[in-house]
């Protein structure tokens, strides 16, 4: 990872004695990214404190970050990753945006969605609370990036760190957290090639299903698998609704269906969901979507898809 030309013009170099620890400079560019100018500035400037010169540098790159945000705001954020989190009964799946697909295969982008995934699953309890059987929140980009990072430090303050590095725009999109009861469990999944770290799932695509046994018992290892089986037929097939035999009706055109029941089963297309459904002894209570770079984002009804009652 390189920081951007900006950052190092940013870093004005002194003459000073070269008497930094090459082991030490090694370990502080390898940890932190920047160049090797700035971290020996940064060694030179705290005498050899490692953990001074790394807070000083993101401090620095922070203060550039915000500055360089100002400048490249304008600038189309179209690529990108979202990142799927579920913890039993909280559940998080954030997107965030960039301007290029080299960007989004950065690791240091990568790193940085993880932990506003893990942020934002933090704070499940607070925000959804456990009255509802599911409870979903969207997050627009304006209150996602006033949550607190686990350094106390906003989501907003640690993008312009990241835009001050890696030199291109970024935008927090939106976030939506779900909570479940404890007879409703969560399944998470993204597309293509889920990448894991930590617990979090990065790719283009991303759903989250909430899901229990038609019998109310605990749900068997197959019917967890079939949770996760779930989430990649609402990514592949993009359903609408969860559906309901008595209100609504299966489409003439299989292409044409959105009610998840009557869909073919993107596993299976000999099968309808609802088939799949009856011998897993599993109903869908919800589910939500999330497609990176998608325009047509609903930021009010979240609950569009729950099966009615």
């Amino acid at each position: 990872m390189f920081a951007s030309k900006q950052l190092v013009r940013f870093f004005v170099t002194t003459p000073s004695s070269w008497n930094s620890s090459k082991a030490l400079l090694a370990k502080l560019r390898k940890k932190t990214g920047y160049s090797f100018a700035n971290c020996k500035k940064a060694l030179d400037k705290h005498n050899n404190d490692a953990e001074q010169a790394e807070k000083w540098l993101h401090e620095q790159a922070q203060a550039l970050g915000w500055s360089k945000a100002t400048n490249v705001g304008n600038r189309k954020t179209t690529e990108g990753l979202v990142a799927v989190i579920v913890n039993k009964n909280h559940g998080a799946m954030v997107e965030l945006n960039c301007e290029t697909d080299f960007v989004a295969r950065n690791s240091s982008f990568q790193t940085l969605i993880q932990m506003i995934a893990k942020s934002c699953v933090s704070v499940v309890p607070e925000v959804c609370g456990s009255n509802n059987s599911v409870t979903k929140e969207l997050l627009d980009g304006s209150k996602l990036s006033s949550l607190s990072a686990p350094d106390g430090k906003t989501l907003a303050d640690h993008v312009a760190l990241n835009i001050g590095l890696l030199g291109e725009n970024m935008t927090l999109k939106r976030a939506v957290l779900v909570s479940t009861k404890d007879d409703i469990l969560l399944s998470g999944y993204s597309h293509p090639s889920p990448k894991e770290q930590n617990e979090a799932l990065l790719g283009k695509y991303g759903a989250i299903v909430a899901f229990n046994s038609k019998d109310q018992q605990p749900l068997s290892d197959e019917q967890i698998k079939l949770g996760r089986q779930l989430c990649q037929h609402v990514i592949g097939m993009n359903p609408k609704s969860i559906g309901n035999n008595e209100t609504d009706k299966p489409q003439d055109n299989a292409d044409d269906e959105t009610v998840m029941i009557y869909q073919e089963y993107l596993l299976d297309p000999e099968t309808k969901v609802e088939a799949v459904l009856q011998e897993g002894n599993v109903n869908v209570v919800d589910f939500v979507r999330f497609e990176c770079g998608e325009t047509d984002v609903v930021t009010e009804d979240v609950s569009a898809a729950r099966a009615q009652a």
